[in-house]
C-alpha cells in the first residue's frame, strides 16, 4: 500500500512540474519579455510599392553583453514577400529610400569601421556598400531629392593631438565645456567628397525641401542635453548660398516638422511656451517667413485635449498627425486653415507613426496593442486594417490578463485616467494584491495598448495574480497643456495624491486588499516610490525606487537637465525657496518610513545621479526600521538597455513584490541575494 502511495505522490509531483512548466510558457514572465522583438523604423519607397523597416531584436543571455541588435528586413506594401536584407549581429539605423527607389540606404558599422557610415542595399537585393566614406560617425542623413547628394550630421571629431593625450593618461573632463558641435555636412555622391556645411551651432535634426532649396534645421547653442531639450529653435538654410535665418522664434520644447509637399509651409510640433512640459501642439510657418513671430502663429490644436508627438503632410492642405488622447494614440488629420479635422483610425488605436501612400489613398502604421508589441498595418482606402508583421509569432500561444482604461475622480473632482489590469485567472468577488506602476517625466502617459516591458510589471505581474493599475495623474501629457502643468511648483502634491486617490477607487470596488499595496516606477516614477515609502508609508507594503529622486536638492543640483527641471517642473530654483523643494523630498520623510524598499540605480545615470540612490539607501539602512536593498548596475544610465541587466530588474522586483506585497512575509526576512539566470 505504501508503495502505490508513493509511486502516486512520485507520478502526481512529476504532472504538477510538467503543468507548471507548460503553464510558465503560456504566461509573460522575465524570461521571454526580455527577448521580444519589436518593429523600430519603417520607410515606404517613393512608390509606394515597398516597405523597409527594422526589427529590434534583444541580445541573447549567453552573447557577449550589449545593446540590442537591429535587423533590416524589405517587403510589399501590401506584405507580401517578407525577406530579411540583413540580419544577424548588425546594428541598421537611419533607413530610407532613395528618391529613385532603386536604393535601401541606412547607417550601420561593419568590418573594419571605426565609426558609423552610410551604406546602401539594391532594393531588389544584393550586396551592401558603402555609399559614403565619411571620416565623421554619422548621426543621422537624408538625400537631396536629385539623388546625387546626400546631407548628414556628425559631430565634430577630435584632434589627433587630443587623441594622443587620451591615449597617455589625459583623459580629464572639463564638465558641460568638453563637447564638439553637431554639424550639418553635404556629400557629393558623383565627386565623392564631403563639404561642411555649418560650425557654430548644433543641428539635432533636419529636413530637406522638396524642391531641395532649403534646409529646416533645429538648432542649438550647445551639444548638451538640456540644449536639446530647452533650446532647440528652427533655422532655415537656403542652399544656393548656405545662408542660414532663424524660420520662427518657436519657444520650449520642439518636436518633429516638416515641409508640406509645395515647401510653402513647414507643420511643426512644438511647445506653446517655454513652460510646457512637452511639444504639445500643432502649428505652421510660411517659407520663408517674413514676421519670424511665433504669437502670430494658431495653434491648429488649441481645443483638443491632447498631446501631438508625430506629424506629417497627406497634401498641400492637409496635415496628418498623431496625438496622446487619454490612454490612446489615434491618427487624425486637419486642414491648414484648422477648421476640419477627422480622425483616420479608431480612437482607441495606439499608433506610432504612419505613413500615407498616395497611389492607393492606404496608409502603412506602426501600432502595438494589448496583445503584442509595435507591428505594421496596412490601411486601405476604406479604413480596414490588416496587420503586415508578426515578430513574435510566440505571443499567440500567451494567457493575457484583461487589460482596460479606467476614469475616477480625484478628491477635487478631476477625471483622471489611467490603465487596469485584471489578474490573469481574476475571480469575481476575490480582493487580489496590487502593484501601482507609475510612469517617468511626468511629462509622458500610459497607453492602453502593449505595456509589459523589463520595468513595466504589466502582464508579468497579472501571471502571477496582482492587479496593476497604471495611472495618468495630473502633470501627465495626452489631457492638454493645462492639465500636464498642474504638477509644476508642486511636486508630488496633487499629482501624488491623483494615484492614492486612484488606490482607493480599487479598494471600494472590491478588488483591491488594502494591505497587500505595492508600488513602483522609474524616473519620476522612482521619486513617487521613494516618496510612497517615506510620506506615505503607511499606504503601502512593498516599494521598487528606480533611477528614482531622493533628495530634490541635490538631484537638482546634479542633473544634466537643470533648465528643464526649472522650465517644466519647478518654476523656481532652489535657493529661492530651499523649504519647499526640501519639503518635497522623500529623505524629509525618511524616519516614517516602514515600507520594504528596493532601490535600482545605474551607476553612470547622468539625469538622476546614483547618489540619489545612496542617500536614499543609507537612511533606510542606518534607520533599520524597514528592509531594504540597493541593486547598482555598471555601466547603464537612465535605465537599463542591456538584457543582463533587463532580466535581473524584472526578476528581483517581482519578487520583492511577491515576498513582501503578495505573500507579506515579516521585515525579519529578506529575499535571497543572488538570482538563476537560467544560463547554459
Amino acid at each position: 500500500m505504501k508503495t502505490r502511495l508513493k509511486i502516486y505522490l512520485n507520478l502526481l509531483s512529476v504532472l504538477l512540474v510538467i503543468s507548471l512548466h507548460a503553464q510558465s510558457d503560456t504566461v509573460l514572465n522575465p524570461f521571454n519579455v526580455v527577448k521580444l522583438r519589436s518593429v523600430a523604423e519603417v520607410a515606404v519607397s517613393p512608390d509606394g510599392k515597398l516597405v523597409a523597416y527594422t526589427v529590434v531584436t534583444p541580445r541573447d543571455l549567453n552573447d557577449e553583453a550589449g545593446f540590442a541588435y537591429r535587423e533590416l528586413f524589405v517587403m510589399n506594401s501590401d506584405g507580401t514577400n517578407q525577406r530579411k536584407y540583413i540580419g544577424g549581429k548588425v546594428s541598421v539605423s537611419n533607413i530610407t529610400f532613395s528618391p529613385d527607389a532603386r536604393l535601401i540606404a541606412f547607417t550601420s558599422r561593419f568590418g573594419d569601421d571605426k565609426v558609423n557610415q552610410i551604406y546602401a542595399i539594391p532594393t531588389d537585393g544584393g550586396e551592401k556598400y558603402k555609399l559614403a566614406e565619411t571620416q565623421e560617425s554619422v548621426i543621422q542623413f537624408k538625400f537631396h531629392p536629385n539623388g546625387k547628394i546626400i546631407y548628414y550630421t556628425a559631430e565634430t571629431p577630435q584632434p589627433e593631438k587630443k587623441k594622443n593625450l587620451v591615449r597617455k593618461g589625459f583623459n580629464q573632463v572639463v564638465y558641460e565645456e568638453d563637447w564638439s558641435h553637431i554639424n550639418l555636412h553635404k556629400y557629393d555622391l558623383v565627386a565623392k567628397r564631403s563639404e561642411q556645411i555649418t560650425k557654430d551651432r548644433t543641428i539635432f535634426d533636419f529636413r530637406v525641401s522638396n524642391s531641395g532649396k532649403y534646409i529646416a534645421i533645429a538648432s542649438a547653442p550647445r551639444n548638451l542635453v538640456d540644449d536639446s531639450y530647452m533650446f532647440k529653435r528652427i533655422f532655415l538654410i537656403n542652399l544656393e548660398d548656405n545662408s542660414i535665418e532663424q524660420l520662427i522664434d518657436n519657444p520650449g520644447k520642439l518636436g518633429p516638422f516638416e515641409f508640406s509637399p509645395d515647401d510653402k509651409y513647414l507643420a511643426f510640433n512644438s511647445a506653446v511656451d517655454i513652460y510646457d512640459p512637452a511639444s504639445s501642439s500643432l502649428y505652421l510657418v510660411e517659407v520663408p517667413n517674413r514676421t519670424k513671430k511665433f504669437s502670430d502663429l494658431k495653434n491648429l490644436v488649441e481645443n483638443c485635449e491632447c498631446t501631438v508627438t508625430w506629424i506629417n503632410w497627406k497634401d498641400n492642405k492637409t496635415i496628418l498627425f498623431i496625438a496622446e488622447e487619454g490612454v490612446y494614440k489615434p491618427l487624425s488629420e486637419i486642414s491648414i486653415d484648422g477648421k476640419n479635422k477627422r480622425y483616420l483610425t479608431p480612437k482607441n488605436s495606439v499608433i506610432r507613426e504612419s505613413h500615407f501612400i498616395k497611389s492607393s489613398k492606404s496608409f502603412i502604421h506602426v501600432l502595438n496593442t494589448p496583445n503584442h508589441t509595435n507591428e505594421i498595418y496596412l490601411q486601405n482606402e476604406r479604413g480596414d486594417l490588416k496587420r503586415l508583421t508578426d515578430v513574435n509569432p510566440w505571443l499567440k500561444d500567451i494567457r493575457f490578463g484583461k487589460q482596460e482604461e479606467i476614469r475616477y475622480k480625484a478628491k477635487d473632482g478631476l477625471e483622471i485616467t489611467g490603465v487596469l489590469i485584471y489578474p490573469l485567472n481574476y475571480v469575481t468577488g476575490k480582493k487580489y494584491p496590487l502593484i501601482v506602476d507609475v510612469h517617468g517625466g511626468p511629462e509622458a502617459a500610459v497607453q492602453n495598448g502593449w505595456i509589459t516591458s523589463y520595468g513595466s510589471w504589466g502582464q508579468m505581474a497579472s501571471a502571477r495574480g496582482y492587479f496593476v493599475f497604471a495611472p495618468n495623474y495630473r502633470s501627465s501629457t495626452g489631457r492638454g497643456v493645462e492639465f500636464s502643468k498642474m504638477g509644476q511648483k508642486d511636486l508630488a502634491g496633487k499629482e501624488f495624491d491623483d494615484i492614492i486617490d486612484g488606490i482607493d477607487y480599487l479598494i471600494d470596488k472590491g478588488l483591491v486588499d488594502k494591505d497587500r499595496v505595492g508600488i513602483g516606477g522609474g524616473s519620476y516614477g522612482g521619486y513617487f516610490s521613494a516618496w510612497a515609502a517615506t510620506k506615505h508609508s503607511h499606504r503601502f507594503a512593498g516599494a521598487v525606487v528606480f533611477v528614482g529622486i531622493s533628495n530634490q536638492i541635490s538631484k537638482r543640483g546634479t542633473t544634466d537637465i537643470p533648465y528643464e527641471d526649472y522650465y517644466v517642473h519647478w518654476r523656481i530654483w532652489s535657493w529661492e525657496d530651499y523649504d519647499l523643494v526640501w519639503d518635497r523630498s522623500p529623505l524629509k520623510y525618511i524616519t516614517n518610513c516602514k515600507t520594504p524598499t528596493l532601490i535600482l540605480h545605474g551607476k553612470e545615470d547622468p539625469r538622476v545621479n546614483v547618489a540619489q540612490a545612496m542617500e536614499l539607501y543609507r537612511g533606510l539602512k542606518v534607520l533599520n526600521q524597514a528592509p531594504v536593498r540597493l541593486i547598482l548596475y555598471p555601466g547603464e544610465g537612465h535605465g537599463n538597455a542591456r538584457t543582463p541587466s533587463r532580466l535581473d530588474f524584472a526578476i528581483r522586483t517581482l519578487d520583492w513584490f511577491d515576498f513582501y506585497v503578495k505573500e507579506k512575509n515579516s521585515f525579519d526576512k529578506i529575499p535571497p541575494m543572488e538570482v538563476d539566470y537560467k544560463l547554459n
